[in-house]
C-alpha cells in the first residue's frame, strides 16, 4: 500500500533484552514493577551476523525483559528502513551494535509504563531514540529512560517516525556550515532521498533556493514534479548538470555557496564544479560507493571546501538538550506545514522481507516504514 507521509540516539542498549520478566502494577499516577510468572512475548527483527540483509535478518519471538526503576516500558508503532540500516547489518558502517543485535535505528514508540525512578516521561507519551544502535524493529521493548526522548503526539505518525535522523541531518547541514540568508541558493544530489527530501522543505522555510539533482529513470517527470510541489525550485538530472546549459540556472540566481553530497564520484564533481567561489560541499553518504573526486584547479583557484558530516558524530560533539531543541525546532516547521514526511510505504512487520527488498532497490523514492 503506498501512503504519502502526512505533515510529519546515554549510549542505547543495542544487545538484544534477556530473558527478565515483568509486568506492571500503577500507583500513585505512576507505574512500577512488580515480578511476574507470566512472560510477554516481543517480536523482533534480529540478525545475528553481519551481511545481505535478506539472509541473515529473521523475525523471532523474545521475552520481554525489566531492568529495574529507570527503564521504560514502550510500545513501538512504527520504524522506518533507512539506508543507515542497511549499512548496519552488512557491517559498513561506523557504529555497530553487540551481535546478536535487533535491527533499526529509527521509528516512534509510546510509553506503556515506566519504572519507579523515571520522572521525565510517563505512560501514553510517544518517543524515539537518542542515539543509534537502540533496535526499534520490534513490537516492544524496555529501554533505559536516558535512551529516548520524548516528541509530541500531536504530529503525524510517520513524521515521528522518520523525524530522528533525515530532517535533523538536513537542518544541520543548512545552518552549520554555511552562513546562508533568504534568496541564497544550495545545491545537492540524492535529491529524492529522505534527507533530500527534507533539505528541499527546510531550505524552502528559510528563505533558501534549491538545485536538486537527481538520476534519471522512467517517471522522471513524475519525481520532478513532487520534488517541486515540496518546494524545490530546480530540478534536473546528473546527465543535465553536465550540460554547458546548466550555467543558465545562475542567470536568475546566485551560485550555490553549499552543496550537499550523498553519492560520490562523478556527480560529486559536479556539485564542487557549480559552486561558488569559497563554498562548501559537505558529504554525508556515498550511495555510488566512488570517491569524492575534487580537482586541483577547483581547490585552488576557487578555495572549495570539502566537508563531512555525520548526526551520530554531532550528537557526541552536542549536549541532548541541544538534539531535544533541534527536534522540537522541526516539529513546529510540521505544525506549520512547512516539512512532510517522505512519501512511505507501510509494511506490516511479518512482511519485513518485502520491505527489505524494496529499500535496497534502485529509483524506489518511497520510505519503507515497518508498522507493528
Amino acid at each position: 500500500m503506498w501512503v504519502r507521509c502526512a505533515l510529519s540516539g546515554a549510549q542505547a542498549r543495542s544487545q538484544l533484552q534477556p530473558g527478565l520478566l515483568a509486568t506492571w502494577r500503577r500507583h500513585s499516577g505512576a507505574a512500577s514493577y512488580s515480578a511476574s510468572v507470566q512472560p510477554s512475548r516481543v517480536r523482533a527483527l534480529i540478525y545475528r551476523s553481519h551481511g545481505d540483509p535478506a539472509k541473515v535478518v529473521e523475525l523471532k519471538n523474545l521475552e520481554l525483559a525489566a531492568r529495574g526503576g529507570s527503564d521504560v516500558h514502550v510500545r513501538m508503532l512504527a520504524a522506518p528502513i533507512n539506508p543507515s540500516d542497511i549499512n548496519m547489518i552488512q557491517g559498513n558502517y561506523g557504529l555497530l551494535p553487540k551481535l546478536p543485535a535487533v535491527g533499526g535505528n529509527e521509528g516512534v514508540g509510546q510509553v506503556v509504563a515506566v519504572g519507579s525512578s523515571v520522572t521525565g516521561l510517563k505512560p501514553g507519551d510517544w518517543v524515539i531514540p537518542a542515539n543509534a544502535g537502540l533496535g526499534t524493529w520490534r513490537t516492544e521493548a524496555v529501554f533505559s529512560e536516558t535512551a529516548l526522548i520524548q516528541v509530541p503526539s500531536d504530529i503525524p505518525l510517520q513524521s515521528a517516525a522518520t523525524l530522528g535522523v533525515n530532517p535533523c541531518t538536513a537542518y544541520r547541514m543548512l545552518v552549520d556550515f554555511e552562513q546562508l540568508q533568504p534568496g541564497d541558493s544550495v545545491i545537492q544530489n540524492a535529491s529524492n532521498s529522505g534527507v533530500g527530501q527534507a533539505v528541499i522543505q527546510i531550505a524552502a522555510a528559510l528563505g533558501l533556493r534549491t538545485i536538486n539533482v537527481v538520476r534519471d529513470r522512467p517517471d522522471i517527470q513524475k519525481l520532478m514534479d513532487r520534488l517541486k510541489d515540496l518546494g524545490a525550485e530546480h530540478v534536473l538530472t546528473e546527465e543535465e548538470l553536465r550540460k554547458p546549459e546548466a550555467k543558465n540556472l545562475f542567470k536568475n540566481m546566485p551560485q550555490p555557496r553549499l552543496a550537499l553530497n550523498c553519492v560520490g564520484g562523478k556527480s560529486s564533481t559536479e556539485l564542487l564544479r557549480h559552486l561558488a567561489p569559497g563554498g562548501t560541499m559537505v558529504t554525508y553518504g556515498g550511495m555510488a560507493k566512488q570517491p569524492v573526486i575534487a580537482s586541483a584547479s577547483l581547490l585552488i583557484f576557487k578555495d572549495l571546501r570539502l566537508r563531512g558530516f555525520w548526526l551520530s558524530q554531532w550528537k557526541k560533539d552536542h549536549s541532548s538538550d541541544e538534539f531535544k531543541g533541534l527536534i522540537l525546532t522541526l516539529c513546529d516547521l510540521i505544525r506549520q506545514g512547512q516539512l512532510a514526511a517522505p512519501a512511505c510505504s507501510e509494511v506490516p512487520l511479518q512482511d519485513y522481507q518485502q520491505a527489505l527488498g524494496a529499500s535496497m532497490e534502485p529509483f524506489v523514492s518511497a520510505k519503507q516504514i515497518l508498522t507493528m
